[in-house]
């Protein structure tokens, strides 16, 4: 078989969303490939439209039904375990892709002998395959035989994870799955994931169509989702010391996890509507400055940084009381002078 479909479900027939993603998978332009609906404990009747579609299209649809909620890399977990397909894919049940992707993206790996290869998506609020904002994924440069530059470029700039396929053994030998029971568990894999990659390549189209709705997870922050997004990156962080890749892309993977776990946490925490904790905002530049406590020299954090996180960061380091107040009247200024331009 060449392909498997991984499709974590949760609570998705609202909207027709779960619906319209499995006609764009089920109509796929392939003939040799298996989709894996994994139901992760849905309260809704996700389940029962799963179980249509599997009498509906019998080898080519599995409905697998998980007895309680394990998030999308429990989910994700129960997919790979039972996928047959030379290569992966995930999907998202709450977006769809083009109906020749995965044609495109196998013909891709087998024209090259590529063990991953990925395109662009398009965000989107309306159902439909010609609307939206193009996204670059990936680069060109960073396709090719992988050498040692081209792997720091992917620890920098992984891209979505979604949007690409994955020869199956680069989750085996050694085993490799998700963290599960928690948000972002993508971030925790995606640098184990590209490290393992010998020959990526990368077709710059959108064929993925990410959906943006008020239920999807970056529209929806939490102060659990901000432990879970540092969860993620302590996992990231203990797996590249154990295999040894730490030392060799050490400048890498810290501003890796300088961005996720301390400067979009931070500043997503601070952006959300929830009271803010001092001793929470303290836990995170503690835990920073723990990881690597020469991240302010690092040189991507000096050219990626803006100069204004790179000055609100280096107050929260010195002062979290500080820091809140300023970042608090900073904002409170701004958007008092965008409500006088508006009324204007």
């Amino acid at each position: 078989m060449r392909l498997s479909i991984i499709v974590p479900v949760y609570n998705m027939m609202a909207g027709n969303k779960l619906k319209y993603c499995l006609e764009s998978l089920v109509h796929q332009t392939i003939d040799d490939y298996e989709i894996i609906a994994v139901n992760d404990a849905s309260t809704d009747d996700s389940y029962e439209l799963l179980k249509k579609y599997d009498t509906i299209y019998g080898e080519k649809f599995h409905a697998v039904n998980l007895p309680r909620n394990m998030r999308q890399g429990g989910a994700k977990n129960a997919g790979l375990d039972l996928a047959k397909g030379d290569y992966i894919g995930f999907v998202d049940s709450d977006d769809w892709i083009a109906s020749d992707m995965y044609e495109r993206l196998l013909r891709k790996a087998e024209e090259t002998g590529a063990d991953m290869v990925g395109c662009d998506y398009c965000l989107t609020d309306h159902q439909g395959v010609d609307m939206g904002t193009r996204v670059e994924n990936n680069r060109v440069s960073q396709s090719g035989v992988l050498d040692d530059e081209k792997y720091k470029s992917l620890i920098l700039d992984s891209g979505s994870l979604v949007v690409k396929i994955y020869k199956r053994s680069m989750f085996e030998a050694p085993r490799l799955r998700f963290p599960e029971r928690m948000f972002y568990e993508d971030n925790a894999v995606a640098t184990d994931l590209m490290l393992r990659a010998k020959h990526f390549e990368y077709i710059p189209e959108c064929m993925y169509y990410y959906y943006q709705h008020s239920a999807s997870t970056v529209h929806s922050f939490s102060k659990e989702k901000c432990m879970d997004r540092l969860k993620a990156m302590d996992l990231m962080l203990t797996a590249a010391k154990h295999d040894g890749h730490l030392e060799k892309y050490r400048d890498e993977i810290c501003f890796r996890y300088t961005n996720l776990a301390y400067m979009n946490t931070l500043f997503t925490y601070m952006f959300g509507d929830q009271p803010k904790e001092l001793a929470f905002i303290r836990m995170l530049g503690k835990r920073m400055k723990q990881a690597f406590p020469d991240f302010q020299e690092n040189p991507y954090y000096l050219k990626r940084a803006t100069k204004e996180e790179r000055k609100l960061m280096g107050l929260q380091q010195k002062s979290t009381l500080l820091f809140v107040l300023y970042f608090k009247l900073l904002y409170f200024v701004r958007n008092l002078r965008k409500k006088r331009k508006t009324t204007a």
